[in-house]
């Protein structure tokens, strides 16, 4: 999980310095932050058991139709459902430490 998180931040600051560089260019680059979507994905991870998918999960669908409505408003970051936009409010606030033992706890890890 440490490489994925690593990634999901690599991804989310290129995207928002490309968001940024493109624009007077006339494009638009807009990172999805879905949270826990009905897909393969948490059957891969082995997280299908965690916190975090049983707690609810939105439809890809509806993830898509988000990630869609907020690329044609050109913004920067969307994150899909109010759920995972409260969680990542609350991360920016919180410290690390603390954000860190939650995503733990959600991952069923502690």
């Amino acid at each position: 999980m440490a490489v994925y998180y690593a990634t999901k931040a690599f991804v989310l600051s290129l995207s928002e310095a490309l968001h940024d560089e493109a624009r007077p260019h006339g494009v638009t680059v807009t990172a999805l932050c879905p949270g826990p979507t009905e897909s393969e994905f948490s059957d891969t991870a082995g997280l299908k058991d965690s916190r975090l998918f049983r707690s609810g999960v939105m439809s890809s669908a509806d993830v898509a139709r988000i990630g869609v409505d907020g690329y044609e408003a050109r913004r920067a970051i969307v994150a899909a459902g109010a759920r995972n936009r409260v969680g990542a409010i609350g991360a920016k606030f919180a410290p690390r430490f603390l954000s860190r033992r939650i995503a733990g706890l959600l991952q069923g890890m502690r």
